[in-house]
């Protein structure tokens, strides 16, 4: 397998900037990850946590060995959204079953207080498990609910011996300033086109340069790009939501809002993604043309990319979405 650090590309100045941190025995107990999806953040996270855990690394080495069962068990089989290592914690909105962390409904909206509690807090006096270190992982940390984070916020104050967090985000200053300061940033940048195109092809995917040109430097975006399926759902929701605004009421919108709920939240930023560049081609098309034609295209955009602001925060999708469509109804 190897070390999983060095996997990463495209992002040398933070993997640099870890690996001194490890070779030095100065791993910081708190990290932020912050940058764009799909660049890297989280192999860069699952890394450090491999080498803080790895039995074989030795003094002044950087990199995990990763051959070892510890650095085996640290990093996510594949399909699968956490590993198995019980000293590599990760939390994640909706990530667990509603009774294993004591709640009675599933977390829709944020990342809740109880995962907090059971996952963090129960554990934070408790020396690691099998020994050398014991790492935090929060994927979109930015979600995390107000009392999550205030509840995190006391451990990551005073975390335990050998107990490390790393929080990911591509929207860090959407969270609360007490986090943020209690955290080293680690910047990651968008990947350069040639990066994502090397990766596309080392996949056997077709049209690499293509996809890696409209990919905005995220390989997610560019994964999500190749697959037809989703480009087809993606293209039916952007159909669906044009004809809505312009549907005699307002019921096929809020049928439309009515099914966000079915669907991820990264889903539904995706096809609210192509859902904003239709509407900028649209506003582009129209912007010399006479009466209100231009300020209506150009109003509708603007409210999309609204949307996509909220649900880059906390705000419920199916009512972000449901509001937007009333407001471009009316614009």
């Amino acid at each position: 397998m190897g070390s999983l650090l060095s996997s990463v590309v495209g992002q040398v100045i933070a993997i640099d900037t870890l690996r001194r941190a490890l070779a030095s025995d100065h791993v910081h107990h708190a990290y932020m990850f912050e940058g764009p999806d799909g660049v890297g953040k989280e192999l860069a996270a699952f890394g450090l946590a491999q080498a803080l855990v790895c039995e074989r690394r030795g003094p002044g080495q950087p990199d995990a060995c990763g051959t070892c069962r510890a650095c085996a068990r640290a990093v996510p089989r594949p399909e699968e959204r956490r590993p198995v290592h019980p000293d590599v914690v990760v939390l994640e909105r909706g990530l667990y079953e509603p009774t294993t962390i004591g709640r009675r409904t599933p977390e829709t909206q944020d990342l809740s207080i109880d995962q907090v509690r059971t996952l963090v807090l129960a554990r934070a006096a408790f020396p690691p498990h099998e020994g050398r270190a014991k790492v935090f992982i929060v994927r979109r940390a930015d979600e995390l609910s107000v009392s999550a984070a205030n509840a995190l916020l006391k451990t990551l104050e005073e975390p335990g011996d050998r107990t490390h967090f790393v929080l990911l985000s591509s929207v860090p200053d959407s969270m609360l300033p007490t986090i943020r300061s209690r955290t080293l940033r680690v910047r990651f940048g968008a990947l350069p086109d040639d990066v994502i195109a090397t990766l596309l092809r080392d996949r056997g995917i077709a049209q690499p340069e293509s996809l890696a040109r409209g990919a905005g430097g995220s390989m997610a975006a560019a994964l999500l790009a190749s697959d037809p399926e989703a480009s087809a759902r993606r293209e039916e929701f952007v159909s669906r939501a044009l004809a809505a605004l312009d549907g005699r009421s307002l019921s096929q919108a809020l049928e439309l809002a009515e099914e966000t709920k079915k669907v991820t939240k990264d889903v539904l930023v995706s096809q609210l993604e192509s859902f904003a560049l239709a509407l900028g081609a649209e506003a582009r098309s129209t912007a010399a043309a006479p009466g209100r034609a231009a300020e209506t295209a150009a109003a509708r955009h603007a409210l999309a990319l609204a949307a996509l602001r909220q649900l880059d925060g906390n705000a419920s999708a199916q009512l972000a979405f449901e509001a937007m469509m009333i407001r471009m109804r009316s614009a």
